[in-house]
C-alpha cells in the first residue's frame, strides 16, 4: 500500500513538472509571436547594422635621383577606441579606457599613452580628495580651444564660466562624477584618475569621435600589450597598424623632404573638399605636401556588421586601399650632405677666423645661410641647404626648442630667404649692355672712384672707400674681374632700370623659379616695386644703386643659381623643379617624369657678349675676387663674388656664385652667408659640392 503512494506521489510531482515546463515554454512562446523577438531571432535575422571604416592607403616613398631611399614607412602598432562597438554607457566606456591604461602600465609601456593637450590644467590638494580646475589660457587661442567653446555654449555654459564649474558639467557628462540630491558632486573615481578621464573624454568628443572617427588612445605599442587587450575582450577597443615615416638620412635634407600631420586647421575645407576623412595624415610642409596628391594613395573601406546589441559578428574588405605612389626628387643625397656640411662649415671658418681677427664687423655674427646647386641644361634642382637646419626624426621632440630659436633653423633660407645680391648683380647688367649696344667689350670707361655725374648723389667705389684710389680706364671684362662699382654706375645711367629689369627679369630674378616646393617671388628694384608697394618715388641715383645689386634688390638663392644658369645658356631660362619621376609604389611603373622646361628665352645673348661674360667670370676666379680660393683648382670654372651691404651695426652678406666646369658648364652653385662679410669666403661651401660633384675628394 505504501509502495503504491509512494508511485502516485512521484507520478503527481512528474506531471507537475511537465506542467511548469509547459507553462513556461507558452509563456515564452506568447513574448516571442506577440510581445517581441528573442535573442537569436535578433541575432541573426535581418536586423543586422552595417557600418563603413576607412581603411588607409599606404603612403608612397620618398627617394633621390639615384634610387636611394630617404622617406620610408616604419610599421607600428595603436590601440584604437571604436565608437561602433563600445559600450554604451559612460561609466562603462571609462572603465574600457582604464582598463587599457591598467595592462599598459602593468606591461611598463604607459609611455605609449600622453595626455593630449587640454583646456583644462588640473591640480590635486594636499588632502588627496580635491581636485581643482583652471584654463590653460594660451591653448584655449588656437581652433582645439575655440571647438572647446563651442561645446561649452551647447551646454547652456559661456567662455566666463569658472573652470571649476564648467569641468563639473563635463564630468558629469562623461559619468566621471554622479550629483547628490544636495547638489554635491560624488566622484567615481580617484582624483588623480578623474582628471586623466575628463582629459580623454573630452579630446575624444572634440575630435570627433564617433563611428567613422576612430581615437587613438595608444600609439607604439608591443603585440605583447595587444595581445593582452584581445584576451581582455575589452569592448569597443581595436588594434591598429599604421605606418610612420623614418627618416634613412637624419638630420639631412630636412626642409626639402618635409614633414606629415594631421590636416591645419586653414586647409579642413581643402581637404574635405577632396574627400579626406578629418583625422587624415597629410603632408604639411616641403615635398610631404608638395606631392601630397601622388604620395597619398586611395584609401579603402572596411565593412562592419554588427548585432542589435552592438556586437561585431563579421567584417571584411569592401574596397581595397591602392598605395601611394613613390616620389623621386632629382636631389643628390650625397650632394646634398657635402653642401650642407660644407655650409655649416664654412659659416664656422668665417666666425673663427673674424673672431681670431679682433676687427668688427668682420663675419664674427655670421651665424646662418644657404647653398643651392642646379643642372644649367634642365633645371634640375641638386643640392638646396639652408642653415641651421633640424632633425625630421626628432621633430616632435626638438620643436619647442627648434620655434624658440632666434637663429630659424625651421625657416628655409635658400627658397623664402631674400637678399641683396649685391656685385652678382653685374654680371646681367653686363649682359644688357652690351646686347643693347650701350658698350662693347672695348669700350673703356674711366673710373675715378668717385662718380660724380649728379651734382646730389655721389656714390663711391669700393677701392675709394678703402684706400681712396679708383681703377681708372677700365673696359667690362675687367671691370668684372675687379667688382668697379664706378664702372656698372655710369653703365646702370645709361642702360636704364626699364631695360635693365627686362633682361634681369627673363635671367631669372624677381620671378618664381618653378620649384615645386614653395618660393619667395624676391624683389626686382624699380619704379614698378615703389609704386605698387607705396614707397615713394624712383629718383636717378635709385638706378645707380640697382645696378650694382643694391637698392631694394632682393633675391632668393635659388634664384641667383638660376640667373646664373640663365647666363650660361645664352638668355635662355630653365624651369627649376626637384621632382624628379614617380612611380607605381608596387609594379615600378613609370607614372610621371619630368622634362627640361624652358621657362623664358625672350633674351638672346649672342656668342660674343656671352663669351664676353665667361671669360670675365673665369677671371674672377684665376686672378680677381676669387683667386684666394680658386686660383689653383684642377677644374676650370667661373664664378662672381658679391658683398652685401645690410647696415652700420652688422657685418655685410657673403655671395659667391659660379658655374662648373668652364668649357661645357653642367653646375651652377650659389652660396649666400649672412653677415658673412667678404663674398670670396663664400666660396669654400661652393669649392667644397664642386669637389664632390666632380669626385675630386675621392
Amino acid at each position: 500500500m505504501k509502495q503504491k503512494r509512494a508511485f502516485t506521489a512521484r507520478y503527481i510531482s512528474l506531471a507537475a513538472f511537465f506542467i511548469l515546463v509547459s507553462l513556461i515554454y507558452i509563456a515564452r512562446l506568447i513574448n516571442i509571436q506577440i510581445a517581441g523577438q528573442d535573442f537569436y531571432t535578433m541575432a541573426t535575422g535581418n536586423d543586422y547594422k552595417y557600418r563603413k571604416e576607412i581603411i588607409q592607403a599606404q603612403r608612397g616613398e620618398i627617394y633621390d635621383r639615384n634610387g636611394k631611399p630617404l622617406v620610408v614607412n616604419e610599421y607600428t602598432y595603436s590601440i584604437h577606441l571604436d565608437a561602433g562597438s563600445m559600450p554604451a554607457a559612460q561609466k562603462d566606456k571609462n572603465e574600457v579606457i582604464l582598463a587599457v591604461l591598467s595592462h599598459a602600465a602593468a606591461l611598463d609601456e604607459s609611455g605609449t599613452f600622453t595626455l593630449p593637450a587640454s583646456p583644462f590644467a588640473s591640480s590635486v590638494a594636499p588632502d588627496g580628495e580635491t581636485l581643482y580646475f583652471e584654463y590653460n589660457d594660451p591653448y584655449l587661442e588656437t581652433s582645439y580651444g575655440r571647438k572647446f567653446y563651442k561645446l561649452v555654449t551647447d551646454l547652456s555654459l559661456t567662455k566666463e564660466s569658472p573652470a571649476q564649474d564648467t569641468a563639473a558639467v563635463l564630468m558629469k557628462r562623461y559619468g566621471i562624477v554622479d550629483t547628490d540630491k544636495d547638489g554635491s558632486l560624488t566622484y567615481n573615481y580617484d582624483p588623480d584618475t578623474a582628471a586623466i578621464l575628463l582629459t580623454v573624454r573630452l579630446d575624444m568628443e572634440l575630435r570627433d569621435f564617433s563611428k567613422i572617427t576612430p581615437y587613438t588612445l595608444l600609439e607604439n605599442v608591443s603585440f605583447k600589450l595587444l595581445s593582452r587587450i584581445a584576451e581582455a575582450g575589452l569592448r569597443g577597443t581595436k588594434p591598429y597598424t599604421s605606418a610612420t615615416r623614418a627618416y634613412t638620412y637624419p638630420g639631412y635634407a630636412s626642409h626639402i623632404l618635409g614633414r606629415v600631420g594631421k590636416i591645419q586647421s586653414a586647409y579642413v575645407e581643402y581637404y574635405t573638399n577632396l574627400g579626406y576623412p578629418l583625422d587624415a595624415t597629410v603632408g604639411i610642409s616641403g615635398a610631404e605636401q608638395a606631392f601630397e596628391a601622388y604620395l597619398r594613395g586611395e584609401d579603402g573601406e572596411r565593412t562592419i556588421v554588427e548585432d542589435a546589441y552592438g556586437n561585431v559578428i563579421d567584417e571584411y574588405v569592401s574596397r581595397e586601399p591602392r598605395a601611394g605612389a613613390n616620389v623621386y626628387l632629382t636631389i643628390d643625397i650625397e650632394m646634398q650632405m657635402k653642401a650642407e656640411d660644407a655650409l655649416a662649415s664654412n659659416i664656422s671658418y668665417i666666425v673663427e677666423t673674424a673672431t681670431k681677427s679682433g676687427k668688427e664687423f668682420s663675419g664674427e655674427d655670421a651665424d646662418s645661410g644657404a647653398l643651392t646647386a642646379v643642372d644649367v641644361k634642365t633645371g634640375e634642382v641638386l643640392a638646396l641647404a639652408s642653415y641651421p637646419t633640424f632633425n625630421l626624426a626628432t621633430y616632435s621632440t626638438d620643436a619647442t626648442a627648434l620655434y624658440n630659436d632666434a637663429r630659424g633653423p625651421l625657416y628655409n633660407r635658400a627658397l623664402h630667404g631674400t637678399y641683396p645680391p649685391g656685385s652678382t648683380f653685374k654680371i646681367g647688367v653686363a649682359a644688357a649692355a652690351l646686347t643693347e649696344g650701350i658698350i662693347t667689350p672695348k669700350t673703356e670707361i674711366t673710373a675715378t672712384g668717385v662718380y660724380d655725374y649728379y651734382s646730389t648723389y655721389t656714390p663711391t667705389c669700393w677701392i675709394y672707400n678703402m684706400y681712396g684710389g679708383s681703377h681708372g680706364p677700365i673696359n667690362v671684362t675687367t671691370a668684372i674681374q675687379v667688382s668697379c662699382n664706378y664702372f656698372f654706375y655710369e653703365v646702370g645711367r645709361l642702360l636704364t632700370i626699364d631695360t635693365m629689369n627686362r633682361y634681369d627679369r627673363a635671367f631669372g630674378l624677381g620671378v618664381k623659379t618653378g620649384i615645386e616646393l614653395g618660393e619667395q617671388t624676391g624683389v626686382l628694384a624699380g619704379p614698378d616695386y615703389r609704386n605698387e608697394n607705396g614707397l615713394g618715388a624712383w629718383n636717378p641715383g635709385d638706378t645707380l644703386a640697382a645696378a650694382i645689386g643694391q637698392s631694394d634688390n632682393l633675391f632668393t638663392p635659388l634664384q641667383l643659381s638660376v640667373y646664373m644658369s640663365s647666363i650660361i645658356n645664352s638668355g635662355t631660362r630653365m624651369q627649376a623643379h626637384i621632382l624628379y619621376k614617380v612611380e607605381s609604389f608596387h609594379t615600378g611603373e613609370v607614372l610621371y617624369k619630368a622634362e627640361p622646361t624652358v621657362a623664358d628665352n625672350s633674351i638672346t645673348l649672342e656668342k660674343e657678349v656671352h663669351d664676353v661674360l665667361l671669360n670675365a667670370m673665369r677671371r674672377v676666379t684665376e686672378n680677381g675676387s676669387a683667386a684666394r680660393v680658386f686660383s689653383s683648382y684642377p677644374i676650370e670654372i667661373g664664378g662672381k663674388t658679391g658683398t652685401a651691404q645690410v647696415n652700420e651695426n652688422e657685418s655685410d652678406h657673403a655671395i659667391f656664385t659660379a658655374f662648373a666646369p668652364f668649357d661645357d658648364p653642367r653646375i651652377a652653385v650659389t652660396c649666400l652667408i649672412e653677415h658673412g662679410a667678404n663674398g670670396t669666403d663664400a666660396g669654400y661651401a661652393v669649392r667644397d659640392v664642386f669637389d664632390h660633384y666632380f669626385e675630386l675628394d675621392k
